[in-house]
């Protein structure tokens, strides 16, 4: 009998159910044709640039020059790139180690119909980045004050407007995301935090920090916003839980911090927040990169059934 998860695997669906093979909006050839197209607006040459990630954003690093290329990856999650371009000059003005725009060119810039940023490249020094890394520089973004304008921590819309935008998905799987976005809402709308509202990162773990020649620097501030730094603290925990990291990686980083969030009693929930936001930040491009698909499947059975103790595989 061939399984639910195979079945689905197998016939692609687009956003009202229906069994399809469509185009994806962001295929290589697609997001290709952007990077060129900023390119040539910025004087520069695209030949041998090198995909560094692709999730919620494609990033393209330059080997002709020293920039990097930044796609936003959503339709509906545009506005956000508004937010990003606002934090890393609010980053730059009070002198917080973290990636800087392209300062000459007014940012986004719109090409092709897609918004992009254009960002200095941190040269490698050839080591990860660490959870005392991260926490250090987490210190450091929870004692500014907010730059204007910044958004409230908001969890669950960023989600919604994936679920809204995926390139393809089930009826059933839509309404099974929907119905828990609505429980961990109220479960979410119950706690207390023991620490004080301020400026959060929004998605910290070390694949957001960059280990440059002058000491690691800060990335990716899509998910910045004003609310609890306990959801700061939370993905390390996450990636010990459910992708297997070393216990040591996020112990280490609790005592740099100062704080320990899975001692606190509502730490599940935030936990079941970000699971179910690793989950779903795929959907945007799943028709463009099917090979997320199998992984995408596994987490939604797994929330769906609620096992909270298996391994998952982090998407690439």
């Amino acid at each position: 009998m061939t399984s639910p998860i195979a079945s689905t695997l197998s016939t692609p669906h687009n956003a009202d159910g229906a069994g399809a093979v469509l185009d994806g909006r962001f295929t290589s050839g697609k997001l290709r044709g952007v990077l060129a197209g900023t390119c040539a607006l910025l004087g520069l040459d695209p030949a041998g640039a090198r995909l560094l990630r692709f999730t919620n954003n494609a990033v393209y690093a330059l080997v002709t020059a020293p920039f990097v290329v930044r796609i936003v990856g959503s339709t509906r999650l545009r506005h956000r790139v508004g937010t990003v371009v606002r934090v890393a000059r609010h980053f730059e003005h009070h002198g917080v180690p973290a990636i800087r725009l392209l300062g000459d060119v007014e940012q986004p810039l719109e090409v092709g119909g897609h918004l992009v940023t254009v960002w200095h490249q941190v040269p490698s020094i050839g080591r990860p980045a660490t959870s005392a890394d991260l926490a250090r520089l987490l210190r450091q973004v929870h004692a500014l004050p907010a730059p204007d304008g910044l958004a409230e921590w908001a969890p669950f819309a960023a989600v919604r407007a994936r679920v809204s935008d995926a390139e393809e998905i089930s009826d059933a799987d839509r309404v099974f995301l929907l119905d828990r976005c609505a429980e961990l809402e109220a479960a979410l709308a119950e706690l207390e935090f023991p620490l004080p509202r301020g400026l959060v990162h929004g998605d910290a773990y070390p694949g957001n920090v960059i280990p440059g020649p002058d000491g690691p620097v800060l990335c990716d501030f899509d998910s910045s916003c004003v609310g609890p730094p306990e959801w700061d603290l939370t993905p390390l925990a996450v990636g010990g839980e459910r992708f297997g990291d070393p216990a040591v990686r996020y112990r280490t980083f609790a005592a740099e911090y100062g704080f320990d969030v899975t001692s606190w009693s509502g730490f599940a929930v935030l936990r079941a927040i970000r699971e179910l936001k690793l989950t779903t930040s795929v959907l945007p491009i799943l028709r463009s990169r099917p090979q997320v698909r199998p992984e995408l499947y596994r987490r939604l059975d797994d929330l769906r059934n609620g096992r909270t103790d298996t391994r998952w595989t982090r998407y690439r």
